[in-house]
């Protein structure tokens, strides 16, 4: 039941997305199309009930009860910015808005923006981590949490591996082609 209802919730974020643009930019309904938007986080508060619901009502913790978290994890923090990238791309192709902007690919500009990357990463793991923390709370210590611990190790490699990354574009920041450089004058 659990991974059906994440798959369903995943499903359901872009069908909400898809409906709230087209409401904003090819209906001319922007105000209905934010509001579509904003119904988005109640996917997230149906899968985080019906996970708790399944847990009291003594499912062992298991695998798909981690992935729930960390869906719900995820969500929190890079669902924003994937609306903020997606609706970009929609304002540019359907609305004549400017074209997206691009991340920075040289010098310390793309370490700022690996760094924005690692935050927003972390974001997400931290509150996996809090989930199925407080998940494992909530079956006690009747229940064999292994599979949640396992899911929280996890999260601190997604927080290691980012943060190793925004680290060395910051050591070692990428250097424009000296081709590039010399056009440019």
């Amino acid at each position: 039941m659990i991974v059906t209802l994440i798959v369903l919730c995943e499903a359901g974020f872009w069908v909400l997305l898809a409906a709230g643009l087209g409401l904003r930019y090819v209906a001319g309904m922007p105000r209905a199309g934010s509001a579509v938007l904003l119904c988005e986080p109640v996917l997230e508060l149906v899968l985080l009930v019906a996970t708790a619901v399944d847990l009291r009502n003594g499912a062992e913790p298991d695998w798909k009860h981690g992935l729930a978290a960390v869906y719900i994890g995820f969500t929190v923090g890079l669902g924003h910015s994937t609306v903020k990238w997606v609706d970009a791309r929609v304002a540019h192709r359907f609305a004549g808005g400017p074209p997206p902007v691009r991340p920075p690919k040289y010098g310390m500009a793309r370490a700022a923006h690996e760094w924005r990357t690692a935050a927003r990463w972390t974001v997400a793991a931290v509150t996996a981590i809090a989930l199925l923390e407080a998940a494992a709370r909530y079956v006690g210590g009747d229940g064999d949490v292994g599979s949640l611990r396992a899911w929280q190790r996890k999260m601190l490699w997604v927080i290691g591996v980012n943060l190793v990354i925004a680290v060395g574009y910051t050591v070692a920041p990428k250097r424009e082609p000296k081709d590039r450089v010399d056009a440019g004058r």
